[in-house]
């Protein structure tokens, strides 16, 4: 915990910083990465860099109080490059409940009540309908690329009955075709960090895969931890109950 509240804030996580202005400190907000795009007045702040190759230099020119950061979003080599530069928060959350710890860890250290950000997400939580489905969640191409159980958004489509069909250690295993076509669950194609489209659709169906079990989804509200969570999970409940219906 800081000494007094974080004054000046630079944000390497893009859900961080859209959380940051939802939880009214946005104008401490003085650095963000070239992927931090909501809300549009974040657009406006000083680019250090992106979530992978954010450029130590300019974020000490800056003279942070508080680097706010992801361990799966940035890497080992910007932690180590910040070291006695300013404190940094890295979260890391694995399931709902974590990031709503994190919201909560947040609104503590920039001195803002989270509850008008952590109660709406938990409301919306309760809304949810358990509605058992399998799925496989894609996020890349070239090598296909899903997401594992051991994941933020694994546990996300958990909350509302989901249960991934990608197992393993790997938190993001490589899958051929040919798993994919073996498998009978939803076929998800997320928007980021891979831009999955119809033409990506049109190549699985022609693959052989079942263009039924094919849909493009919101990957920022399907991914994005923090603020986005009181958007993700209304869309979750919604696509859930449409997907299961029409199945």
């Amino acid at each position: 915990m800081l000494a007094r509240p974080a004054q000046r804030i630079v944000s390497l996580v893009p859900s961080t910083t859209e959380t940051l202005f939802d939880l009214g400190v946005g104008d401490r907000v003085v650095g963000v990465t070239r992927f931090c795009v909501h809300p549009d007045e974040a657009r406006t702040r000083p680019k250090v860099g992106g979530t992978k190759d954010a450029i130590p230099a300019r974020i000490e020119a800056l003279a942070p109080d508080l680097v706010v950061a992801n361990c799966e979003e940035n890497t080992r080599e910007i932690f180590d490059a910040l070291r006695g530069t300013a404190p940094v928060w890295a979260a890391f959350p694995r399931t709902l409940d974590d990031a709503i710890a994190d919201v909560r860890s947040l609104g503590g250290m920039v001195g803002a009540d989270p509850e008008p950000v952590c109660g709406p997400i938990e409301l919306e939580r309760t809304r949810l309908a358990r509605r058992p489905f399998d799925f496989t969640y894609l996020i890349w191409k070239d090598p296909w690329m899903a997401v594992g159980r051991d994941t933020f958004i694994s546990a996300l489509l958990g909350e509302a009955g989901g249960i991934n069909e990608s197992t393993g250690a790997d938190r993001f295993p490589v899958v051929t075709v040919e798993e994919l076509r073996t498998r009978t669950g939803l076929l998800l194609l997320s928007s980021e960090p891979f831009p999955f489209a119809e033409r990506h659709v049109a190549a699985l169906v022609e693959a052989g895969i079942s263009r039924k079990r094919i849909h493009l989804v919101d990957g920022e509200l399907l991914s994005w931890h923090g603020s986005r969570l009181r958007l993700g999970l209304p869309y979750l409940r919604g696509l859930v109950s449409a997907l299961t219906d029409r199945s």
